[in-house]
């Protein structure tokens, strides 16, 4: 197997890797709903969800770094742009993916603000 043939097949499985995003919309089914703020919602489906984003994030770096000896035969700037622009995708989905984690951190800090923060016997004996 020559190296050409290996660089396109490492693109291949990162590409591949990238698919592992699509449950995350039904996995933000949760955040989506109207009392997820302010009630205790399950949140196991929203970190795992985030973590499938970042896995999509890095793999998405992963597919330029592996097809850039491929690319940079084409020209040496058009590989780095690829990168480029690659590392920007992967920026964004990380920003966007932050946002079920606000939400969440969020809701979480209302949650035992309102209803469930109990003081410890030590602070409320002061």
């Amino acid at each position: 197997m020559n190296s050409a043939r290996k660089y396109s097949l490492a693109a291949g499985l990162f590409y591949l890797l990238t698919f592992v995003s699509i449950p995350t919309l039904a996995l933000y089914r949760s955040v989506r709903a109207p009392n997820f703020v302010v009630s205790g919602g399950p949140d196991g489906p929203v970190i795992l969800g985030i973590l499938l984003e970042m896995i999509v994030a890095l793999a998405g770096i992963g597919t330029a770094v592996a097809l850039y000896p491929i690319v940079r035969r084409q020209g040496e700037a058009r590989a780095v742009g690829f990168i480029a622009s690659r590392t920007l995708e992967a920026a964004t989905i990380a920003a966007v993916a932050a946002l079920p984690i606000a939400v969440w951190e969020f809701s979480l800090g209302v949650y035992l603000t309102f209803w469930s923060f109990k003081a410890s016997p030590i602070i409320a004996g002061l």
